[in-house]
């Protein structure tokens, strides 16, 4: 009775479906978040009768065969790339990505990762660092009597001061990007890393190599589509109910079966 084996990844993939879709409405507020959804691929076939075996009584080809399938299995969680809207916030080291990149900060450990989160933050020193402390990468610090900053469009931080009418230039950010950008592993806290997949970076002046412009004082929401998603969870909540029914069927044939006298 493999109805019940097959059903039964049935019923697992759907479950990791659900919990994908529960995860983008989860970040449903969170900046800079894209999507996920997870796709499938059937299992492996059991041959009973191979197509284009030939027929041993008149010498006929088998047209399609006997091939039973064996249920379904997850193949990827890929992310929707397109970007989120960008909202307004007045901030002065709130910045958004208006196109492709990643703003590159550097964790404890020395290592880079990657993020589309612009809501940057001052730490104590004056260094300019994400929401979790971690700093941007290159290092940029604002003085203690820059009464102003600006960030223009293409990554230019200026610091404006009281006894001076030009603004000092501080630094530019810099954006990287990724040949394949689906291939990079997500950590958490809106960061990401580079692996295999994903290519090594290319990192480049805003505006340049394709790269997009930066936005102070917006933040990039998340592309999460509520309506979308919840729909997904109708379908996915259906397919799960489906796959039960058939393990109840497949119980009831074997139950049957046990009481034959």
């Amino acid at each position: 009775m493999r109805a019940l084996q097959i059903a039964a990844t049935g019923m697992s993939a759907q479950q990791m479906r659900v919990e994908v879709i529960s995860n983008n409405l989860a970040n449903m507020s969170t900046t800079g978040y894209n999507a996920r959804r997870a796709e499938f691929a059937d299992l492996h076939y059991q041959q009973m009768t191979r197509p284009g075996t030939i027929n041993a009584t008149d010498g006929t080809t088998i047209p399609a065969g006997v091939q039973l399938g064996l249920g379904v299995r997850p193949t990827a969680v890929t992310v929707n790339l397109s970007q989120g809207s960008l909202s307004a916030t007045g901030g002065d080291l709130d910045v958004a990505i208006d196109g492709t990149g990643y703003l590159e900060v550097t964790l404890p450990s020395g290592i880079s990762a990657y993020t589309r989160d612009g809501g940057l933050k001052r730490s104590a020193e004056g260094q300019i660092v994400t929401s979790d402390g971690y700093p941007v990468v290159p290092d940029i610090t604002i003085p203690d009597d820059a009464r102003a900053v600006a960030i223009n469009a293409d990554g230019e931080v200026y610091a404006y001061f009281t006894d001076q009418v030009q603004p000092q230039l501080l630094g530019q950010f810099t954006l990287a990007s990724f040949t394949n950008e689906k291939g990079l592993e997500a950590m958490g806290s809106n960061l990401f890393l580079e692996t295999g997949a994903s290519g090594p970076p290319n990192v480049n002046t805003p505006g340049q190599d394709g790269l997009g412009t930066l936005r102070q004082g917006y933040l990039e929401e998340s592309s999460v589509d509520p309506v979308r998603e919840i729909t997904e969870l109708i379908k996915a909540q259906r397919g799960y109910e489906l796959n039960a029914k058939v393990i109840t069927a497949a119980d009831q044939m074997l139950g049957a079966t046990t009481q034959v006298r």
